[in-house]
């Protein structure tokens, strides 16, 4: 298996090793909301001029609005996997528990800050003998979730010896209710937040991390002065005061993972979980599924760990819902 096509979001890898594959492309590898937020008209000023630290406060005021954490518990960042790279410079656990599966960013940056990482499938369990316990809520790729209560009774016994909590919530924008945000500044908790998932524009890179003084001081140190671009900052405050788009949103994401599922369903899948922006299956051979999916240009995520699993984004129209059907029921 070709490492670099492991992972979602690579197009063009895609079309270079599946130069006779079927057109145009249907790119279902990654959990992004195919349909985004509007971008607004913006200002000139907002690529012309540096960003201003009132655009900044506006912007972190309207996401800290929209998740229910105190404006000053926030800092912006391009997006949060900077955030989960930055993470070993402010802290020093020397044994992490991660979640597996799950995203693997969190088990590669403590391997490589030299800690000792355990992966399993219990990390809250793990929370009297470990530094940290890092999770996804709702997870990637899985879907899997964990309900506030017991992630803040395993931060408190964490933060009773110094440890850490670190959840990454890039997908709780989906289900607002999971969020630990209204907790933030706790001791012990670290909360991560990505704004391209749920709104569709990942390219913007926007996230923000919800920590106490201790974390977010370092933090900001080092993002610098301008960590966040002025376009990010304009558009990302309109969509987190643009409630009635998010309201609107979910219910959309939630009727099209329906019709993915029974497409799903429809081809001889049975076990399907996930959340409303992907589906993760399970199926025989699923490395070949994907290669015979890749051959009709339909592009979903695969593992390395795994030949029995698969991951299906949402499909953005009808065209593509058929091409999907027809795809399947020939190769699974």
């Amino acid at each position: 298996m070709r490492h670099d096509l492991v992972h979602g979001g690579s197009l063009d890898k895609m079309r270079a090793a599946f130069p006779n594959a079927s057109g145009p492309w249907i790119d279902l590898s990654t959990g992004i909301n195919p349909w985004s937020y509007p971008v607004p008209d913006v200002s000139p000023d907002t690529l012309n001029a540096l960003p201003t630290r009132d655009a900044y406060q506006q912007c972190r005021a309207a996401m800290a609005s929209v998740i229910g954490a105190p404006a000053d518990t926030l800092v912006l960042a391009p997006g949060s996997e900077l955030l989960i790279r930055m993470l070993p410079q402010i802290i020093s656990p020397k044994r992490v528990a991660v979640l597996t599966p799950t995203y693997g960013d969190h088990a590669q940056v403590w391997r490589t800050a030299g800690c000792s990482v355990i992966e399993t499938t219990s990390p809250l369990s793990l929370s009297s003998d470990v530094d940290a316990v890092a999770i996804c809520n709702p997870n990637n790729p899985d879907g899997r979730l964990f309900q506030p209560d017991e992630l803040e009774a395993a931060r408190a016994k964490l933060a009773e010896r110094g440890g850490w909590l670190i959840v990454d919530e890039a997908y709780t924008d989906l289900a607002p209710e999971l969020s630990l945000a209204r907790h933030a500044g706790a001791p012990g908790l670290i909360v991560l937040r990505s704004f391209g998932k749920f709104y569709g524009l990942a390219g913007l890179r926007l996230g923000a991390i919800i920590a106490s003084e201790d974390i977010l001081r370092p933090i900001s140190n080092l993002l610098g002065v301008w960590p966040v671009s002025g376009l990010a900052l304009d558009i990302g405050k309109r969509a987190y005061q643009d409630t009635s788009w998010q309201v609107s949103t979910r219910a959309r994401l939630d009727d099209a993972r329906r019709r993915l599922d029974e497409i799903l369903v429809g081809t001889g899948i049975k076990e399907i979980h996930g959340t409303n922006l992907f589906r993760f299956v399970e199926c025989e051979d699923a490395h070949l599924i994907w290669r015979r999916l890749a051959e009709r240009g339909i592009y979903v995520r695969r593992f390395s760990w795994s030949n029995q699993h698969l991951r299906f984004g949402l499909i953005a129209n009808e065209a593509a819902e058929t091409r999907l059907l027809e795809a399947l029921s020939l190769s699974v």
